[in-house]
């Protein structure tokens, strides 16, 4: 399937949308600007002493941009370690550098969902009941206003 047809079928048939009952942990991605929120929520099991996502779900107020992401990003997490999943959010990151930001706030806001619920699965191993993270996105998705005069 090429990559036109992978994001159609994920806007169409979104992959991990909903929760998950007694999760492990959760975070949220959220964009201040509009109140757009992504909470990301996940079962971990522990496999030679590291963090693996055994099952991941996502839940979005936001755009069909940020349910393709969820869905995405939440398929590429899914049977990965913690290791992998940092690997996956950093990759995710940096990509959206080279893009513009009203394009990249979507999917930043479910690399910091997924970032802030590995977080607070860390702290709760020490702090059962430690609270769940939101973190804010850097980009903003409000389309910039072109500057200067048309005369």
């Amino acid at each position: 399937m090429d990559a036109n047809a992978q994001l159609i079928e994920h806007m169409m048939n979104p992959q991990n949308y909903g929760s998950i009952e007694n999760a492990d942990a959760q975070g949220i991605g959220k964009n201040p600007e509009n109140g757009e929120k992504v909470l990301i929520h996940l079962k971990v099991k522990e496999e030679s002493g590291k963090p693996v996502i055994e099952d991941i779900k996502f839940q979005a107020i936001g755009c069909s941009t940020t349910v393709v992401a969820g869905s995405l990003i939440t398929t590429e997490a899914k049977g990965a370690d913690f290791n992998r999943a940092e690997d996956i959010v950093a990759y995710t990151l940096g990509m959206l550098e080279r893009v513009p930001p009203e394009e990249a706030a979507c999917s930043e806001m479910v690399a910091v969902a997924l970032k802030a619920a590995m977080d607070v699965y860390i702290r709760r191993q020490t702090e059962p009941d430690f609270p769940i993270i939101s973190y804010k996105i850097k980009n903003s998705c409000e389309i910039p206003e072109e500057s200067g005069d048309n005369q």
